[in-house]
């Protein structure tokens, strides 16, 4: 049978992956498959593989591309990029056999006439993407991410035929022929072309979703990146995006899963030029347009909900689960959202799970020189190589000086750097987000990569020495000098099996999806003052008489909640995505969420602070914890805590969240405090809900038959606990040599709390630092029958292997 130079998209499926590229495969599979679900794909048509290598031969190319790439030392960017430059301008300057012609001319005209001016008439010419689709790009097994080029606004046949051949020629760009080369990929090469009806997003808003964690691989979350105009903003990685998660298994279910939302500095946007020179350009984003997010909560499920289908459809044709990465656009005419390309994910679908922890040394001190968005999670070390561009012609090029090992540093990092990129031990950029082409290949090269600094080739000096550490959370550091650090390795699947339940502590949401697959019952300790320190970053109290506070303060809480309804739905929101993402990343395992534990110097160190919280001589044992609930200083900034609770539980569909009341001194505190809760929505028992209590003043151990009464569960906090049977303030150097858990009174007293709950059927665990640091005191505890132990991840291997031994021996 002939095959096609020429068709459209929808006769086109998977199975022609060898005659029309991987992107072009996946578009016409997702036309004819998935647009009965109403996912939305703009039409198009593709020249085939079969068009391009007629194309080849017609030109007389295949012999003398060969014998050009056979000449290349990819090892030198020289040979490199003029080997390249001459076979893309052997491909640019060939001619079309007059039937591929004909057929790529009536096929954009038959595209054209599907679309009215705005007379209502049919088209004559309309505006098209033209995207290269290689059979190497796009597969399950391969990402070659943005290796072949993308042409935006294209529009009369003459730009049509000419961007097919440049699209014919990217499959010899100098970062195509290294990558292939660097990973060993050499089968037969062939490229199709796709010229797909443009999305009108340049008036609107475009972007990428993956239907997993980018970072951590956690599979179970959709991840979108977003900003206003054309999507290349936020795949070159020139804009630091809008970012939005959304969890899938509570999102199936009907409930409004979006668990984190973060607003990007959207400075500029890619539009429409003005004249045929200039297709696409880039301009400034408004004042008020930077503080809005580009996707309102609907878009976002929506968009959320064809992931998960098109993850489900390639799943199913894969047969084996197949997460996606996806290219989606809003059309600011329509209003309508499309899906612009679908591909298999790569770096975390083929990579086995390896657990290493990189954590910095102790004493390794040193000055942050500037702060980015981490891309993995390693930590490297080396010289300072500024690179502002390619051009080996240019006086201050510094590219040729690159050596292995180097850290390069330049502005934005895009595909064409890619043989740079694998010769570094570290990537820092200005600019960039963690979904740009740039991110995607530095984690599948493995290499510790922090972008959109800001700053970093003005703060940085070439042959400068630094660290650059990915370890640390969502944010990355560059450190001066050379710091220590150690990798630990964790095979999970040679710990030994126990008994006791182990729950981990947590305070950093950011980090928490690296530890969905430890084999832990749950979480022990939200502290939600991390949450309300590093991402709310005001006083509630402020939030709440916001209209009552001067200018000057509203400006920088204006700053803070940027995007969000009101100033105290930017505080229930915020602490409601914190908490959110870590129930999601153990549901339907419990999460015990503690209301928050700051005492008056803690909360005068936030925006505003100094205006609501006294001076206390010892904040320690002062106001804080349950005191500060049923106060009418605090009661209403209590209720937004409250209110986070219920819309994590009842429009999240988190209903495996516990609360925890810390510092509660007596009984009659206790039921006050769920009085007050029972005013904001909060009634233990109602949707299933469970209140705790922090067993942390010796009070709670002397009461304890009282306090059974009217919780469902305790949780041990042995730092407080210790402080205060043995009379010492734990943040003084001058007694620290006498505070120590293991102190006969404080074991005696946790012997006696774990009996008195036994006795009453209620449940104790222990949430505070003495099982992490100490072993010894994790078996003392299991001997003595407690129900769970609650530890930082840092601890877990020497925890379960110190429990199994005391389990055993027993």
């Amino acid at each position: 049978m002939k095959r096609k130079y020429v068709d459209v998209l929808s006769n086109f499926g998977i199975e022609d992956v060898g005659l029309v590229g991987g992107k072009n495969a996946s578009l016409g599979e997702m036309i004819r498959n998935l647009s009965r679900q109403g996912i939305r794909v703009p039409s198009g048509f593709a020249v085939t593989t079969a068009g391009y290598d007629k194309f080849i031969a017609f030109n007389d190319l295949h012999d003398k591309i060969d014998n050009l790439l056979f000449t290349i030392d990819i090892d030198n960017l020289v040979s490199l990029q003029r080997t390249g430059m001459k076979i893309r301008q052997l491909i640019k300057d060939g001619e079309f056999p007059s039937d591929i012609q004909k057929s790529i001319l009536d096929h954009y005209n038959n595209l054209s006439k599907q679309f009215t001016d705005v007379d209502g008439n049919p088209q004559e010419i309309t505006d098209v993407a033209v995207r290269s689709s290689s059979t190497a790009e796009d597969l399950p097994d391969a990402s070659f991410a943005g290796q072949q080029e993308t042409y935006l606004n294209v529009r009369g046949k003459n730009q049509v035929l000419e961007s097919i051949k440049n699209c014919f020629a990217s499959l010899y760009t100098d970062r195509a022929i290294t990558y292939r080369k660097t990973i060993g990929y050499d089968e037969q090469l062939s490229i199709s072309v796709c010229v797909q009806k443009m999305v009108r997003s340049d008036l609107g808003s475009a972007g990428v979703a993956f239907s997993l964690d980018t970072e951590s691989g956690f599979k179970d979350v959709i991840l979108i990146n977003g900003n206003w105009g054309l999507g290349e903003s936020v795949v070159s990685g020139s804009v630091k995006p809008d970012e939005f998660i959304v969890y899938k298994n509570k999102l199936n279910e009907g409930y409004k899963a979006i668990i984190d939302k973060k607003i990007g500095d959207k400075t500029h946007m890619s539009v429409y030029g003005s004249n045929p020179d200039e297709k696409i350009k880039t301009r400034m984003v408004s004042d008020v347009k930077q503080s809005l997010f580009c996707l309102n909560e609907d878009m976002i499920l929506k968009l959320s909900h064809w992931v998960v289908e098109i993850e489900r459809y390639y799943s199913k044709i894969y047969k084996s689960p197949t997460p996606v990465d996806v290219e989606w656009a809003v059309d600011g005419l329509s209003e309508e959202l499309f899906i612009v390309q679908a591909r298999p994910e790569t770096v975390h679908s083929n990579r086995d799970k390896v657990f290493t922890e990189y954590k910095i040394e102790k004493g390794s001190n040193s000055k942050v020189l500037t702060t980015g968005i981490a891309v993995g999670d390693r930590i490297a070390k080396g010289r300072v190589q500024i690179i502002h561009t390619l051009d080996t012609r240019n006086p201050h090029k510094n590219v040729l000086d690159f050596k292995d090992g180097d850290i390069l540093v330049t502005d934005i990092t895009d595909p064409d750097w890619e043989p740079i990129m694998r010769k570094a031990s570290a990537i820092i950029t200005n600019r960039g987000g963690r979904t740009c082409h740039s991110a995607i290949i530095s984690r599948e090269m493995g290499i510790c990569a922090i972008v959109g600094t800001g700053n970093g080739t003005e703060i940085l000096k070439t042959g400068q020495i630094i660290t650059s550490s990915c370890a640390e959370g969502e944010i990355g550091y560059v450190y001066d000098g050379e710091l220590k650090w150690v990798e630990n390795k964790i095979n999970l699947s040679r710990l030994p099996k126990i008994n006791t339940k182990i729950l981990f502590n947590l305070a950093c949401p950011t980090k928490v999806f690296k530890y969905a697959d430890y084999p832990v019952s749950g979480v022990g300790l939200v502290r939600q003052e991390f949450v309300i320190n590093n991402f709310i970053k005001c006083h509630p109290s402020a939030l709440i008489n916001y209209d009552k506070l001067n200018d000057d303060l509203k400006n920088q809480i204006d700053t803070l909640t940027a995007g969000f309804e009101s100033p105290t739905s930017y505080y229930i929101d915020k602490l409601s995505y914190g908490i959110g993402r870590i129930a999601a990343a153990f549901y339907p395992k419990p999460i015990i969420v503690r209301f928050s534990d700051f005492k008056s110097n803690e909360y005068r160190n936030l925006l505003c602070g100094h205006i609501y919280e006294p001076e206390e001589e010892n904040p320690m044992i002062g106001w804080r914890g349950a005191s500060r609930y049923y106060s009418p200083e605090f009661k209403e900034a209590f209720g937004l805590e409250c209110l986070a609770i219920k819309k994590i539980r009842e429009e999240m569909g988190f209903d495996n969240v516990i609360v925890m009341i810390p510092f509660c001194r007596t009984v009659e505190e206790l039921h006050k405090v769920k009085a007050v809760m029972a005013e904001y929505g909060l009634v233990q028992g109602e949707n299933g809900l469970k209140i705790y209590i922090m067993c942390e003043i010796p009070s709670n151990v002397l009461l304890a038959d009282e306090f059974c009464k009217h919780v469902d569960g305790f949780s041990i906090g042995s730092n407080d606990l210790t402080q205060l049977t043995l009379g010492l303030d734990r943040d003084s150097s001058l007694v620290a040599h006498l505070y120590d858990e293991r102190n006969p009174a404080v074991q005696r007293m946790l012997s006696n709390v774990i009996k008195k709950c036994k006795n009453n059927d209620v449940k104790i665990g222990i949430c505070g630092q003495g099982p992490s640091d100490y072993p010894e005191f994790a078996q003392f505890l299991v001997k003595e029958g407690i129900d769970t132990i609650s530890i930082t991840p840092d601890a877990f291997v020497k925890t379960v292997q110190a429990i199994y031994e005391i389990e055993n021996s027993l």
